[in-house]
């Protein structure tokens, strides 16, 4: 694993972003560098968006979508909402995991389900936002998806008919529609039956599109909740539930298989079918040599939990202003 720490000379906060890398690597190995970057051209050919921007294995899993490159001073947010100038070890300790899963894939990063890192959160433009946050809502609140008359007033409010955004935010896959224009699916929730069910404390149940989604729901709603799936090769009932931010797997045993058919395409169609829970890693190779049109990898519970938190706990939490 290699990791890159581009800083401005004398960037204050660069010794904060080392001694927290080394505290989340512990045993791992890694490759880490400084590397001061002097002016907006340096920044724009190295990827820079702000001191100090850290880089693993070439990408930045911090940078929000559409981040501009920059030599400006970098904050970050906390897990309690503060701004700090580097990343928590936390986050990092994420962010770690998530880069092991992906380093061997054929299709690097292995991650359609978080669209290639730029993640599944749409952009504020044109009110693809507020109206993907909206039908997001509406699945979690009635475990259906929303009809296209249902978000006219949200749409409205950014000058735009709902079925026009509706277009836009599957044509850059942050949701599907039918043959209708009628919403199938707006990840991490499916309108149609899935594998994986989620069910919420005051007993809405909605479907997820994977199991990667179904992890990611608790903590994107900051609730707790019930998965239910099964292996697919056995047929044995797999329960993962979420109470306080404390998680249990049962079986203990249970693992996640994540994969994808092709490098590019929507994730509901070339990686949702093989992020599946499996009650053993036995069971999931098995699952994968049956299904060799998939390449992937077989992870445990915390690289599990983390990739999901990672591409959905801020979905609902960014501001569509």
């Amino acid at each position: 694993m290699r990791i890159t720490v581009l800083t401005v000379p004398d960037c204050p906060n660069a010794p904060l972003a080392q001694e927290r890398i080394h505290l989340a690597l512990g045993e791992r190995s890694a490759e880490v560098e400084l590397i001061e970057v002097t002016g907006e051209a340096q920044a724009a050919e190295r990827g820079m968006t702000g001191s100090p921007t850290i880089l693993i294995n070439g990408t930045d899993p911090f940078a929000a979508p559409g981040s501009a490159t920059s030599v400006s001073c970098r904050l970050y947010r906390a897990p309690d909402g503060r701004t700090e100038g580097a990343p928590s070890v936390a986050d990092l300790l994420r962010a770690l995991e998530i880069a092991e899963v992906t380093t061997d894939c054929e299709c690097p990063p292995m991650d359609a389900a978080g669209r290639a890192g730029r993640g599944r959160l749409a952009p504020r433009d044109g009110g693809l936002r507020s109206v993907q946050q909206a039908v997001v809502r509406r699945f979690a609140t009635t475990g259906r998806a929303p009809e296209a008359a249902d978000l006219e007033e949200t749409a409205a409010g950014q000058g735009r008919q709902a079925a026009d955004v509706l277009a836009e935010l599957a044509a850059e896959d942050f949701l599907t529609l039918d043959a209708d224009g009628r919403i199938r699916a707006a990840y991490p929730f499916s309108a149609v039956p899935t594998a994986h069910r989620v069910r919420f404390p005051d007993g809405t149940q909605a479907w997820s599109m994977c199991a990667i989604d179904a992890l990611g729901i608790p903590t994107m709603l900051d609730t707790d909740a019930v998965i239910t799936s099964s292996d697919p090769v056995t047929g044995e009932p797999i329960t993962v539930s979420s109470t306080k931010g404390r998680t249990v797997w049962d079986p203990v045993t249970t693992v996640v298989y994540v994969g994808q058919r092709s490098c590019t395409g929507p994730a509901a169609d070339i990686t949702c079918g093989a992020l599946n829970f499996f009650t053993s890693r036995a069971t999931a190779h098995e699952w994968s040599t049956q299904h060799p049109d998939f390449t992937g990898s077989v992870i445990g519970q915390a690289g599990a939990e983390a990739l999901g938190q990672a591409i959905f706990g801020s979905l609902l939490t960014e501001s569509d202003a």
